[in-house]
């Protein structure tokens, strides 16, 4: 079987391919003969009913600095693609949720990995309140009182944006901590939306699992333990991936989670558990795919593609 595949992503040229998942599943489709075509979100165009886009032909190269060259760009309707996989980075802002508009329009007759309305229905960090009893304490709000009345309870906290990403702007702030007030002030000038307000848990120092399920199975996973000095675990920030086996607990997690995630089209999912504690599900562009590989663990990126060719044959 050989597809037609368009992935859509931060131009190739940014990317860092040692650790970009978006990269791995190229590597993958590429081996098995399918046909890759990149492009980025903003050129897509919908005239009508047709959502034609101006992609490139492109090879990929597991080597650092010469990692892809592109044939002669071609302006193409995109449901004549089999799958599209949706790789842009976030922030999840209006221009993401554009984009998801215009991908549903040729999903599911063309694969759209994962399913833009349900990406769309499913911000990180708020699709994992619906399963709010496997989360640690937390609060989605722009209330000052609300903040104080959490403070009260739970002493030290995390604050971070509702649609942040990569670890930005992820702060701590323990009970007495002088700077609440400026860091309040900084997030009402900067966020608009609501933040998320979680408990604190001492035992991030110890890692922060990124479990990646696959058609709501689980593939593989890596504990990131963060540099020292550093509350954030997420690679981009300096944590360290480490291989990490499933304890009982995050198996029930993915047990939890798998049925849903399946139902919604989710395909590629990374969730992040802290000390047994479910904090997000992330369905735009999770990473991952390549620190588990690295480190003797499954082979995430063929998984996903089996699941893909099954999907095709069984569509076709």
């Amino acid at each position: 079987m050989s597809l037609r595949v368009a992935v859509q992503m931060d131009h190739i040229s940014t990317i860092n391919i040692a650790g970009d998942s978006a990269f791995a599943l190229m590597l993958e489709a590429q081996a098995r003969g399918h046909e890759l075509f990149h492009y980025t979100p903003d050129r897509l165009a919908l005239w009508g009913d047709k959502v034609m886009c101006v992609v490139e032909p492109v090879t990929v190269r597991d080597e650092p600095g010469n990692h892809y060259s592109f044939g002669e760009p071609v302006r193409v309707d995109m449901s004549d693609m089999d799958i599209v996989l949706m790789r842009q980075d976030p922030p999840f802002d209006l221009a993401y949720i554009a984009a998801t508009h215009l991908l549903q329009k040729i999903h599911p007759k063309t694969l759209v990995v994962n399913d833009p309305v349900h990406v769309r229905n499913a911000p990180e960090k708020l699709f994992v309140t619906e399963f709010a009893d496997l989360m640690p304490a937390t609060l989605i709000t722009h209330s000052k009182s609300e903040i104080d009345l959490f403070r009260e309870q739970y002493g030290d906290i995390v604050m971070k944006p509702l649609f942040g990403h990569g670890g930005a702007a992820v702060f701590r702030v323990t009970k007495d901590d002088l700077n609440y007030g400026s860091l309040y002030d900084f997030f009402s000038v900067t966020f608009r939306e609501p933040w998320v307000i979680q408990e604190f848990l001492p035992n991030v120092k110890h890692g922060d699992k990124r479990i990646l399920l696959v058609d709501g199975e689980f593939a593989g996973a890596v504990n990131r333990v963060p540099a020292e000095g550093d509350l954030r675990s997420n690679m981009v920030r300096g944590g360290s991936p480490k291989d990490s086996d499933l304890t009982e607990r995050e198996r029930e997690i993915c047990a939890r989670l798998g049925p849903s995630l399946k139902e919604k089209g989710l395909i590629l999912v990374g969730i992040d558990v802290i000390d047994g504690y479910l904090t997000e599900i992330n369905v735009t562009a999770p990473t991952g795919i390549r620190a588990i590989q690295r480190l003797g663990g499954p082979d995430v990126a063929a998984t996903v593609w089996n699941v893909l060719e099954e999907k095709r044959r069984a569509a076709n």
